[in-house]
């Protein structure tokens, strides 16, 4: 696995468990910036033909 899918299937763990933190604190705010972020993640891993696996969907 090279640096960027490394990096990339990395960035979508950390979005995902700061995802469920916000929604479990209830910070509606925080929860819609990191599901952006992580739509934003996922799309770029289909462009670049990232396999996200069970682990990161």
């Amino acid at each position: 696995m090279d640096a960027f899918t490394a990096g990339l299937l990395q960035r979508i763990r950390t979005a995902q468990t700061d995802l469920t933190r916000a929604r479990e604190t209830g910070d509606d705010f925080l929860a819609d910036v990191e599901q952006a972020e992580l739509e934003d993640l996922h799309r770029l891993a289909a462009e670049h033909g990232v396999e996200i696996g069970a682990t990161c969907a």
